[in-house]
């Protein structure tokens, strides 16, 4: 969904004494083209945009709106929601364009509507499931019935003596006592959860994300330091990481084929013990997922500091959101370390991005890779700018990074279409898809799915799938651009962010009501099960 970059261009020329025609001849464009673009019926972007910007001497992020895009898909979202279907209200863009501060207000409230909505889930399914609660519950139920039985003997016999009065009273007395015990204890258990639920954690990390443009300078910095720290025992690999952990901080590597759990009781193939100082890999883990897990390890030894600083200084408020975002960061700069910046972008560049390539000249995962070409965003100094996400077998997103413009769904399930499903059909196979949206956006897709390696005979094999995404302005700068027609959008796969929000009614593969404008519900096939996230790296 286009941001109103147009109204902006329009702006800013007016501002500045521009003629239409004046500004068309810098930018080396014709006067008619310059007048679709100002009206926003033209996508702009890539050298045309940098060529606007320097031509109305501003700053390329000014005309972007990067912040914009992604207001327009959460407003987008909002609008779609059943309780605001049939009101007659804008569009998003009109709304972000004409009235930026009240879509600011609608996304927020939206937010804050789901966040609600989410809670009420958990606490049904606590009250329906909770060992905890349901005792608590049980025992106010038993109270009530002992005070009410006291109290009925009170007032229906008449002929108690003191003595027997007396001792009703009392036991009316306790378990009133009792009832206000319980319910302090039930209520603290609402209140603990309300405080750590008040806003999404993912939703957080999501904004500290997008807000940085997912580059981090002194990450970078950092990771300078910590890779010439690496190389001054040895080569940047397993081996000298195994010897720097162990001399430095007496940490021992072990590998077995047994299944470990960690914190939170889930398996996993590497753990790290910090009392018994031993980093434990199953023997499925394979030697990229090794040398990513050390060299973060090692950067949370070396360089804690540096990470608390950016979670500290970031808007990240509750504990659990902190939690993820000091683990997303320690995964920024293990990825850092393993591929240093400019080194990197020079080798990415002379492969055309190929994700392959790139694998074996640094030893590394596809996930690996593509979450390094994701933070290519130093300004002056970029790549190709990348959207990342990452999908379970059941189709659930679990892991997604965005790009301005993108319209990525924000919970549950991406457009059935979309190459991250697809590649599943062939794993360990790139898979790339030029792509449309309704709005006339138009983006690069390329995926592959690949499986974690089983460590015995009964241990199940798990395929996750990996897709890149990125604006088709920028796909002629790819591998994965090469032979499909960029230029001629009638052969993109028409796609939309998800069902329910795709307003192609002529979809075959749609699979859950699509919400309309004026409210006009489509056939439902299957629901779509809730999304959940971590922010893991293989």
């Amino acid at each position: 969904m286009r941001a109103p970059i147009g109204l902006r261009i329009s702006s800013k020329r007016r501002a500045s004494g521009l003629s239409q025609a004046e500004l068309s001849r810098r930018a080396g464009i014709s006067a008619s083209y310059l007048n679709l673009i100002e009206r926003n019926k033209r996508h702009v972007g890539g050298s045309l945009l940098i060529r606007l910007a320097e031509a109305l001497e501003l700053d390329i992020g000014e005309l972007s709106g990067d912040a914009e895009h992604r207001l327009i898909a959460e407003v987008e979202e909002a609008l779609a929601d059943p309780l605001l279907s049939g009101l007659g209200a804008p569009s998003a863009h009109d709304l972000v364009a004409q009235q930026p501060a009240a879509a600011l207000a609608i996304a927020r409230l939206h937010r804050a509507y789901q966040g609600a909505q989410a809670n009420a889930d958990d606490y049904a399914d606590r009250l329906r499931a909770d060992p905890l609660l349901a005792q608590m519950l049980h025992g106010v139920l038993s109270g009530i019935t002992a005070v009410r039985s006291s109290a009925e003997i009170l007032e229906d016999v008449a002929d108690l003596d003191e003595a027997e009065r007396r001792h009703f009273i009392q036991s009316i007395a306790r378990g009133t006592r009792g009832l206000s015990e319980t319910a302090r204890g039930l209520v603290g258990q609402f209140e603990v959860d309300a405080k750590a639920r008040r806003l999404s954690p993912m939703r957080e990390l999501d904004d500290l994300i997008f807000e940085n443009d997912n580059y981090f300078p002194a990450l970078e910095q950092a990771a300078v330091g910590l890779r010439a720290a690496i190389e001054a025992e040895g080569p940047f690999g397993e081996a000298t990481l195994v010897a720097i952990l162990g001399r430095r901080f007496g940490i021992t590597v072990e590998r077995s084929a047994s299944r470990e759990v960690d914190a939170v009781g889930f398996p996993g193939q590497y753990r790290y013990d910090a009392v018994a100082r031993s980093m434990w890999f199953q023997t499925s883990a394979v030697a990229a997922t090794r040398q990513f897990q050390l060299t973060r390890l090692f950067g949370e030894l070396v360089a804690s500091a540096a990470i608390e600083r950016e979670v500290g200084a970031s808007a990240l408020a509750s504990t659990a959101s902190r939690r993820l975002g000091y683990r997303a960061l320690s995964s920024y700069l293990a990825g850092a370390v393993i591929f240093p910046y400019a080194a990197f972008l020079a080798q990415a560049e002379a492969v055309h991005y190929d994700i392959e390539a790139l694998q074996q000249a640094y030893g590394a995962s596809f996930e690996q890779v593509a979450h390094r070409l994701v933070t290519l965003r130093k300004p002056g100094e970029g790549g190709v700018p990348f959207a990342f996400l990452r999908s379970d077998p059941a189709g659930r997103l679990t892991k997604h990074f965005p790009l301005p413009g993108l319209p990525l769904p924000s919970a549950g399930h991406a457009c059935p279409l979309w190459a991250i499903y697809e590649a599943f059909r062939t794993p360990e196979r790139a898979v790339r898809q030029l792509v449309q949206f309704p709005d006339g956006s138009r983006y690069l897709f390329v995926a592959r799915a690949q499986a974690r390696r089983p460590a015995s005979f009964s241990d199940r094999t798990i395929h996750t799938s990996i897709m890149l995404a990125c604006d088709a302005l920028q796909a002629d700068r790819t591998v994965y651009g090469t032979g499909l027609a960029l230029a001629d959008p009638a052969f993109d796969v028409p796609v939309g962010p998800s069902c329910r929000l795709c307003p192609r009614r002529d979809c075959a593969e749609r699979q859950e009501e699509a919400i309309a404008a004026g409210g006009l519900p489509m056939p439902v096939r299957a629901p779509l099960i809730a999304r959940s996230f971590d922010v893991g790296e293989d």
